[in-house]
């Protein structure tokens, strides 16, 4: 990923220096575990232990005349070791220290993301708490529909971060899985007794039926369940951009002092923290589908999908973080304006009432399909006129008139009858 998007803490779990770490740790972790079973002198564990490192540039070195990397790392560390190195990768497949030392990347990376994530949620929570009565009309279609307020569309982002924490945590304990069971994940050379101690010393759970690589649908899922998250954030994102838009104008993305929109039109305010949003989330759903393409392997392995994670998986953990800052500091200073809101929702004289309208001339007695035509009348005859008036109109139809008092066409656009069940929402997301 390019340096742009990237953020330090989560750029250097995927730097090849963080990896080598990994991978010198699920050594060690198997070491200690075969010393504690007797099968490699504790001595031997305590100089592998004191003298084992790595030199990145180096691994690269040998790697280029061996043409495989860990061999190359082994050969770099055992240059430091000495001879206590033949007690290092008895037993183990390559893989082995691959996906069992990726598993610690991908935990770690899981845990930053869910740091970012509740940072998302109290930014949403407190948006929500300060709109929960900022009154704006709700659309489908794109069309205006029934009034709501902001806050109940907070809500309704604030209920789906808490299903993407909820599959993260989830995905967290299915992704914390560790393999030490060598070629084709047999146990032939190493005691499956080995892979629980090392296994529990990184705080992984061994996977339960390996073949030499760790099944490649966890991984998918991985990356699905970042694409999901960040197919929300795109949601909140696209819904910004589409109520910034200068004929609508309720919400808009903070523009500092000295900001430029655009190199032509002095006057440009544009979202453009939020289409970035959206370009991003892209990347991240086609990792998904490289991600669900590496799960056939032939046989009991290949390594068709290393290439493939070699980008898609630090991407996609990088990007994820990413956006999920960018869409917290988006909200957190989201500029709202109530007067638009209320202006937006008044067009053409209330036409969004008329609904209530047609519900309490039906409760008056009025059929159904009746109350429906007269109603749907007088919103058409309103619309997309500049002097439209549907409330206008209603109180100055006969059969309104003679069957509604002006209290109760008047209690027909009071949007308050549409909000009084709301808190029942917002008690349920603690809002």
């Amino acid at each position: 990923m390019i340096e742009r998007y990237t953020l330090p803490e989560m750029g250097e779990i995927w730097t090849d220096n963080y990896k080598l770490k990994t991978w010198l740790q699920v050594e060690i972790a198997v070491c200690e575990a075969q010393a504690e079973l007797g099968y490699t002198p504790q001595a031997a564990v305590d100089e592998i232990k004191a003298k084992a490192n790595f030199d990145p540039q180096r691994v690269l070195e040998i790697e280029a005349e061996v043409r495989h990397d860990v061999i190359a790392f082994l050969t770099n560390v055992n240059e430091y070791v000495g001879d206590a190195g033949r007690y290092i990768h008895l037993g183990l497949t390559s893989s082995d220290v691959l996906d069992t030392g990726l598993a610690l990347q991908m935990v770690i990376s899981l845990n930053l993301i869910l740091e970012k994530l509740e940072e998302l949620t109290q930014a949403i929570r407190y948006q929500a708490q300060q709109h929960r009565y900022t009154v704006m009309v709700g659309r489908s279609h794109g069309i205006h529909a029934e009034p709501i307020t902001f806050g109940f569309k907070l809500a309704g982002w604030l209920a789906e971060v808490f299903r993407n924490r909820d599959r993260l945590v989830r995905l967290r304990k299915e992704i914390a899985v560790g393999k030490i069971s060598g070629a084709v994940g047999t146990y032939a050379n190493v005691d499956p007794k080995i892979e629980a101690i090392a296994c529990q010393k990184l705080g992984l759970e061994p996977d339960c039926a390996s073949t030499q690589v760790i099944s490649r649908d966890r991984h998918a899922d991985y990356v699905q369940q970042l694409a999901l998250l960040t197919a929300s954030i795109e949601r909140f994102a696209v819904e910004i951009r589409n109520l910034q838009r200068t004929d609508v104008l309720e919400v808009e993305e903070f523009f500092s002092k000295k900001q430029k929109g655009s190199s032509a039109m002095p006057h440009k305010r544009n979202p453009i923290r939020s289409e970035r949003l959206t370009g991003m989330a892209r990347i991240v759903r086609g990792n998904a589908v490289a991600a669900l393409e590496n799960v056939a392997l032939w046989h009991e392995r290949d390594i068709s999908h290393s290439s493939v994670e070699r980008v898609i998986l630090p991407d996609s953990c990088i990007l994820t973080h990413f956006m999920l800052k960018e869409i917290t500091g988006l909200i957190k200073n989201l500029l709202v304006y109530p007067e638009n809101m209320k202006r937006n929702m008044n067009v053409y004289g209330g036409v969004i009432f008329s609904q209530r309208v047609m519900l309490t001339l039906v409760e008056k007695g009025m059929n159904r399909e009746a109350a429906y035509g007269l109603v749907q009348g007088c919103a058409h005859e309103a619309w997309n006129k500049i002097d439209g008036d549907f409330r206008k109109l209603i109180s100055q139809d006969e059969t309104v008139t003679k069957t509604l008092s002006t209290e109760e066409i008047d209690a027909c656009f009071d949007p308050n009858h549409h909000l009084k069940n709301l808190d029942e929402i917002y008690q349920r997301l603690g809002i």
